[in-house]
């Protein structure tokens, strides 16, 4: 029988639980936790991490998992890595359900990063309004560029303020359009947007909104992480599930 863990927290890893759901294909959606108030799943849902490489295949054991699915956000390296490492441990198969990147179009002022050190770097410089489209994690190292004002918007309110000194924060739930992305920039007098590149088309508004206004971005590269099965759409997933089912993968 095919039972699938979806490492999840994207919008891809919903879209996926759902269709599984539908079709009463058995899955458990797991979330790292980082999120007060994740929406309702129509699969069990698990809370928190694995405990690492060890735990993570210690639980496909454990569970009876067939297959794998690593719907995390791209740039969840970390957890990416681990998974294929505890799937070829346990035996089992293992497929990523991702977002091709965004390249740049015709109007678009992209300067481009290695990673966030090099983001915070490039910031040297006299006070800007920078909104930063990166997640609550990482928003911190910034506080080492003071000078700026900064815009922030989280899904759930942090239980402490950020560090940093001059910032404004929006509590927010997307998905976000074009239209209304661009209402914030331009309200709040944004000049640069910082933001990773996490592709697909659900995070893409404030990039419209950036190349609507002229506004400068500087976008930070994913990190690399090891060969595997990549696939773009929940309807290639299924098709791998089905395939690889038959053959008793």
């Amino acid at each position: 029988m095919t039972r699938v863990l979806i490492l999840g927290g994207t919008t891809e890893a919903s879209a996926l639980a759902a269709a599984l759901a539908e079709r009463e294909i058995e899955a458990v959606l797991s979330y790292a936790g980082r999120v007060a108030s994740p929406r309702s799943q129509p699969v069990p849902v698990r809370v928190g991490g694995f405990g690492g490489i060890a735990g993570l295949e210690r639980y496909l054991r454990e569970t009876a998992v067939t297959h794998l699915v690593d719907a995390t956000h791209p740039f969840a390296a970390t957890m990416s890595a681990h998974a294929i490492v505890a799937a070829k441990a346990a035996g089992i198969a293992l497929a990523a359900l991702t977002r091709a990147p965004w390249a740049p179009r015709g109007g678009d002022r992209w300067h481009r990063v290695p990673d966030l050190a090099a983001a915070v770097a490039s910031l040297e410089g006299p006070p800007r309004r920078v909104m930063l489209a990166l997640g609550r994690m990482h928003v911190e190292a910034f506080a080492a560029q003071p000078q700026h004002r900064y815009l922030l918007r989280f899904v759930d309110a942090p239980t402490e303020a950020p560090s940093l000194p001059h910032h404004d924060l929006v509590i927010d739930r997307g998905p976000f359009t074009p239209e209304r992305d661009t209402d914030l920039l331009r309200a709040h007098r944004i000049d640069l947007l910082v933001c990773k590149n996490a592709g697909g088309s659900g995070a893409s508004a404030k990039l419209d909104a950036a190349r609507e206004l002229g506004l400068a971005v500087t976008m930070i590269d994913r990190p690399a992480i090891p060969p595997r099965r990549a696939l773009e759409r929940v309807e290639q997933v299924l098709d791998w599930l089905a395939h690889s089912a038959h053959r008793g993968v």
